[in-house]
């Protein structure tokens, strides 16, 4: 944790001085328990950013290929990311993120699985339905606004809670995980829209 709070540190700086950001909406979050912080994707600069804004740390998935560069391995692993095999369903990435979750931890995921090459918000895939229907974590809409230009303001909106309860409870198929990250992405739409300038 104390390389955790070091490495936010010095990005709070950079988003400051660098990007004039604006953190809306951090009384979302709840102070205890599992959450699932999730975010549209416009940059590289999403993970730390997401994870910046509050003051729980946040853990993430990130491709097993950064895991090969010592250095950057070493960066990341204590900013709170582990490993996942990008393109198939990594069974241990899918444990590790359910652990964290029934643990009490939060987990920050983008829907999208990409970043958006226009900036808009694009479909989600279901991974992040399985996470959320799962678990009982709090789930929380997160609206990154930028674009990531120097001295200009990058805003990170967290919305209220999504309520799941109804899906949660209705059979498990492909059309509730089809309903449910469609629901997610929606209100991270919905939140960008509300704060754009």
């Amino acid at each position: 944790m104390t390389y955790y709070r070091l490495f936010r540190g010095i990005f709070r700086i950079i988003f400051s001085l660098v990007f004039r950001w604006q953190v809306i909406g951090r009384e979302h979050i709840p102070k205890e328990g599992p959450v699932i912080l999730c975010a549209n994707h416009i940059s590289l600069w999403d993970p730390p950013l997401l994870g910046s804004g509050i003051e729980r740390q946040v853990h993430f998935m990130a491709k097993e290929e950064l895991f090969k560069i010592p250095l950057l391995s070493f960066l990341i692993t204590k900013f709170g990311a582990f490993p996942v095999k990008r393109g198939a369903g990594d069974r241990a990435a899918i444990r590790t993120t359910l652990k964290l979750l029934e643990d009490g931890k939060i987990f920050g995921i983008f829907p999208e699985g990409t970043r958006s090459k226009t900036g808009e918000p694009g479909e989600a895939m279901p991974g992040v339905a399985m996470f959320a229907l799962k678990s009982q974590a709090a789930v929380i809409p997160v609206a990154i606004i930028g674009p990531y230009r120097a001295f200009r303001p990058i805003k990170i909106v967290y919305g209220k809670p999504i309520d799941l309860t109804s899906l949660r409870e209705a059979k498990s198929g492909s059309d509730v995980l089809k309903e449910t990250s469609d629901l997610i992405m929606a209100r991270i739409k919905e939140l960008r829209d509300q704060h754009l300038p």
